[in-house]
């Protein structure tokens, strides 16, 4: 069994918006390694982010699944009432929760543009807006949302998702700047090519601009970024704030 006394997040909760597969399963892994009470958190897939809770609890971890639409504001503040209950404050903020998909600019209808726009920028909003009074408190926060290489180089058929993590960049920026003298830092980290099985709405990752891939000659594992994650929701890494910070083996070269 881990002894978490001795870890870094020993005593502080991370909410891990979408964290029931990929990215946000590995995320939550890695910072219940490190200590933390991880809030795993899915939008209905309840079966899964149990899985991921009991993964961390096998291994002398703290975890609850919670669920909760984010682009609802009602059930956003109602999700921090529980994550209060269950475990205390957030202190760690990982906004991971998207909705992705491939459409045809010409054949992409307002509701679908909508409603990824609305998970992936509205639900990073509410959910930012509830949690950062108690991370202001504490004199310490860690906002960290995860982007897309799509809205760097450009991508065919995912325009909806492109500009929804667009959004995201200016989204970090701004909080960097409005919270640096709170002890509240945030960063977007953005995923290039990264393997493993997609969930149904993922679609395969759409046609980067150029045919890139990535120069290291593979793609990245959920791990390499939660790894990327885990070091800027530490103690040591609040010096390192409005920054974009890209995990794509060099698909993408600022």
């Amino acid at each position: 069994m881990t002894d978490l006394s001795r870890q870094p997040f020993a005593g502080k909760v991370a909410l891990v918006t979408g964290s029931a597969r990929r990215i946000g399963r590995q995320t939550a892994l890695a910072l219940a390694r490190e200590g933390a009470h991880v809030i795993t958190h899915a939008r209905s897939s309840r079966h899964d982010i149990e899985a991921v809770a009991d993964e961390i609890r096998s291994t002398g971890g703290k975890a609850t699944a919670l669920l909760a639409d984010l682009t609802d504001e009602d059930a956003v503040q109602q999700l921090v009432h529980d994550i209060h209950t269950a475990a205390g404050p957030v202190s760690i903020l990982i906004n991971n929760a998207a909705i992705r998909g491939e459409s045809p600019f010409l054949d992409l209808d307002l509701e679908t543009f909508r409603s990824v726009y609305s998970v992936a920028v509205e639900g990073a909003f509410l959910v930012t807006q509830a949690v950062v009074p108690d991370m202001i408190a504490a004199h310490f926060g860690r906002v960290i949302t995860l982007g897309g290489v799509s809205a760097h180089v450009g991508v065919c058929e995912r325009l909806h998702v492109a500009t929804a993590k667009a959004a995201l960049v200016g989204f970090t920026k701004a909080l960097a700047v409005e919270f640096a003298t709170e002890g509240v830092t945030a960063n977007l980290v953005v995923p290039g090519a990264i393997g493993g099985q997609r969930s149904a709405n993922s679609g395969t990752g759409g046609k980067l601009a150029g045919g890139r891939h990535p120069l290291v000659g593979h793609e990245g594992e959920p791990q390499d970024v939660a790894e990327l994650v885990r070091f800027l929701a530490l103690p040591s890494g609040g010096y390192i704030t409005g920054q974009t910070l890209h995990v794509s083996g060099g698909l993408y070269l600022p």
